[in-house]
């Protein structure tokens, strides 16, 4: 069991940072690499380490989350 989840939180990793690159929105990148480290935190958690898991999860999916919305807002969109 513990050897499948670790396969699922892989692949879930995997398929986080192959959508980051192939997204063209800058939103949606920010969203899915908020994901993905919201999957390291389980994975550090996973592997029995709480401390590291906390500090992802704070400054992996917060802080730098709320940096990348906050610059986005703050940038005009120009169309060719």
């Amino acid at each position: 069991m513990s050897q499948a989840f670790d396969l699922l939180l892989v692949g879930l990793l995997i398929a986080c940072a192959i959508a980051v690159i192939r997204t063209k929105d800058l939103l949606g990148a920010t969203i899915i690499f908020s994901a993905y480290s919201l999957v390291m935190c389980l994975i550090w958690l996973h592997r029995g380490a709480p401390d590291v898991a906390m500090t992802e999860a704070a400054v992996g999916a917060g802080v730098t989350t709320v940096l990348f919305l906050v610059t986005i807002g703050r940038t005009v969109r120009r169309e060719r």
